[in-house]
């Protein structure tokens, strides 16, 4: 058995890739709506180190020290994250928008894990951190669509 899993949520948001760009990126802003990632310090620029503070639904908050992977305006952004040693329990984290026939954007919130702890902690990551992306997707969504 591979010492892997991979979670994925996704949504659809009645806005164009480029609102909910902004929105994604405006970090300064997430405590005022996102349930999952409270906040989040640094620069969304590829190797950049950002700051980020977790808090899933029901469970223990934790911060994150990961490193910006990818950055492509409107479309795409994630990080690299490894809890202390890399190959013990890293953590590939990503926010894809897909634009929409009609304008809207499909917003897809990955995270593939990998590690030597991966199956210790498969249970809790679908039991906590799943519902975390739901939460963040849906609220995302209202935010992106409240504002246009």
């Amino acid at each position: 058995m591979p010492f892997t899993e991979e979670l994925r949520s996704e949504t659809e948001i009645e806005a164009s890739p480029e609102r909910v760009w902004r929105v994604l990126t405006a970090f300064d802003e997430f405590g005022s709506w996102n349930p999952f990632i409270v906040s989040i310090e640094g620069e969304p620029k590829v190797g950049a180190r950002l700051t980020v503070r977790l808090q899933p639904p029901g469970g223990r908050g934790a911060t994150l020290h990961p490193t910006v992977t990818v950055s492509e305006k409107d479309r795409s952004f994630g990080w690299l994250g490894h809890l202390g040693i890399s190959g013990v329990f890293d953590g590939a984290h990503r926010f894809d928008l897909e634009p929409l026939p009609g304008g809207g954007t499909r917003f897809v919130q990955t995270e593939h894990f990998r590690g030597a702890l991966v199956p210790l902690l498969r249970g809790w990551l679908r039991r906590s951190t799943l519902p975390g992306f739901e939460a963040m997707n849906g609220a995302l969504a209202e935010r992106v669509e409240a504002a246009a």
